[in-house]
């Protein structure tokens, strides 16, 4: 996390919106919103300048998708998170985000507190995606696995099963959405003991980030 107010650049075409959000954030000491933009050509600049600390990128912006410009943003702003915020629910679009690099996905239905968490959520280093998206996400990264599970011997052991009971009991409720404290809160722990927790899910199952965890558990644990 930033010593100071986290840095913010808001991206999107649509004017009313973008200053709504703008002032949403403005009100809130947490964040500085240290630049805007319309399109993806001045949000590189702006980025370049202002070097901020998360992106809020729509995915319809004039002549070219979000999603298209995340590679551009990351050049110009190589700390920056970017979280899309955007009306589409298509898997496909939510897979190119990810892969592109995007720390999350929202959608504009979010409401402001959760809007806030998630920024909050991805500056610690968390991938955030609207839990309307979940099974999407599911859908678009199974396709990806199962052309990778191809290239696997038949014969290699379910890493899961190196999983103690109580890091499975936490792996099924990351892949039902569940934050950190919303885990330790169910299962009566200390939060930190459940960061602890995915942290050793994540090496054991030689995985980066808990939206990869939440794909890699959907249909396997309960």
């Amino acid at each position: 996390m930033t010593a100071g107010p986290i840095r913010v650049l808001v991206v999107d075409d649509h004017t009313l919106f973008r200053r709504g959000l703008i002032s949403l954030l403005a009100g809130d000491g947490r964040f500085s919103v240290v630049a805007e933009a319309g399109d993806a050509s001045e949000a590189q600049r702006r980025a370049a300048e202002t070097r901020p600390d998360v992106i809020l990128l729509d995915n319809h912006l004039p002549g070219v998708h979000g999603v298209d410009a995340l590679a551009g943003l990351r050049e110009a702003a190589p700390q920056a998170r970017v979280l899309m915020l955007t009306v589409s629910e298509d898997e496909r679009d939510l897979a190119a985000a990810l892969r592109g690099g995007a720390r999350g996905y929202l959608l504009k239905t979010v409401d402001s507190d959760a809007l806030t968490t998630a920024v909050l959520r991805a500056m610690a280093g968390e991938s955030v995606v609207s839990p309307e998206m979940t099974s999407k996400l599911v859908n678009a990264f199974q396709s990806l696995r199962g052309d990778a599970a191809q290239a696997e011997p038949a014969s290699d052991p379910d890493p899961i099963r190196s999983l103690s009971p109580r890091e499975r009991q936490i792996l099924a409720h990351i892949a039902r959405g569940a934050s950190n404290k919303e885990i330790a809160r169910a299962l009566d722990i200390a939060e930190t003991t459940v960061k602890i927790h995915v942290q050793h899910i994540l090496r054991k199952l030689d995985l980066s980030s808990r939206v990869q965890a939440a794909v890699y558990a959907a249909g396997r644990v309960t």
